[in-house]
């Protein structure tokens, strides 16, 4: 486990989803945390208090995350500069890039030197095996997208919620890194050699006889050429009973490729159930999650309505509404499922 509180690094970042990671461990774990580290030129927060190194320690702060999440997960010579700067103030450091701490000799060094711990989060459990496609016992539900970032972590946390405050049985299984550092488990299923990445969801969400449902962390997007592979990846090895699609409104192209142009939403769910029946021939969609944080409210609960209408299933934004519609659909879908209480697996 890696030692809380944390203190949460921005950097001079100008895009909030290139810091994705610190901003969704302090929506979701905010009392774990006691502040940010914010470099001049920095034009997101999280809402927490700029602190130096040193104050954070006094506060009480046992870890540094490097909450970056750039294309490539490559750790700027910046951001290396103060991790052995958090470093040598005392703090642990997390990260979930591609590119690992103990990697990076200085890093290394410095963590030995003042008796320091490196946490690479996107390091991939050892003995994955490979995946099966074999029927499993229990229940699950995989969020898929239109694109990368558009809230396919956050509508599996907001499902997972909603369904035990129902007293339902629901995990959420992260696969990124940001969720693994919120539930504090998980596989970076985009660190996994590709002949394994279905065993991987597999492994994540092994077969479970107590009524209750696995909530799968969704990965990029079946019409993202950069990261397709994934996500069929996951939809094969998860074997979804159930999809919840997620989108952002209003993108103008995919993430990263100017230019190409995001999947009508009809045709997006339409090539992720097929995609899914290899593996679960009766998977069904159960409603849209739309991340709407860019519009005025009046508007995104507008747009929320209207996709409902023209794709036939609920449609609510997890964040500004919540995910009560979603959750009465996936009952009237299983209703076995309302016997359930929440006591774990």
């Amino acid at each position: 486990m890696i030692p809380s509180p944390y203190l949460l690094y921005l950097g001079a970042a100008t895009d909030p989803l290139s810091v994705k990671t610190s901003r969704g461990v302090a929506d979701w774990r905010r009392e774990l945390c006691v502040g940010e580290r914010r470099l001049p030129g920095c034009a997101v927060t999280t809402g927490l208090e700029n602190l130096t190194y040193a104050a954070a320690v006094e506060r009480g702060a046992q870890t540094l995350i490097l909450g970056e999440a750039n294309a490539g997960g490559v750790l700027s010579d910046t951001s290396a500069r103060e991790a052995i700067a958090a470093l040598t103030a005392g703090l642990h450091v997390a990260s979930g890039l591609h590119d690992r701490l103990a990697s990076h000799p200085q890093i290394r060094q410095s963590a030995e030197r003042v008796g320091r711990s490196l946490f690479d989060v996107r390091e991939p459990p050892a003995g994955l095996p490979i995946g099966t496609g074999l029927p499993r016992a229990g229940r699950r539900l995989l969020t898929v997208g239109t694109d990368c970032s558009v809230g396919k972590m956050y509508t599996s946390l907001a499902l997972e919620r909603e369904m035990r405050r129902r007293g339902m049985r629901a995990d959420f299984r992260a696969t990124g890194q940001t969720g693994i550092l919120i539930a504090g488990s998980g596989v970076p299923i985009d660190a996994v050699v590709a002949d394994f990445v279905a065993g991987a969801a597999e492994w994540i969400s092994p077969a479970r006889h107590d009524g209750g449902w696995d909530i799968i962390e969704g990965q990029g997007s079946l019409f993202h050429p950069s990261f397709a592979g994934v996500s069929l990846g996951l939809l094969h090895g998860s074997q979804p009973d159930a999809l919840v699609l997620c989108h952002e409104p209003g993108r103008a192209h995919l993430r990263g490729l100017p230019g190409r142009a995001l999947p009508g939403l009809q045709e997006c769910l339409a090539a992720n159930l097929e995609a899914a029946r290899l593996t679960n021939p009766n998977v069904v969609a159960v409603g849209v999650a739309l991340n709407t944080a860019r519009l005025e409210r009046s508007a995104g609960m507008r747009v929320c309505k209207e996709t409902s209408a023209a794709i036939g299933l609920p449609c609510e934004d997890p964040m500004a509404i919540g995910v009560a519609s979603l959750i009465d659909r996936l009952l009237e879908c299983f209703p076995e499922s309302r016997r359930t209480s929440n006591t774990g697996r």
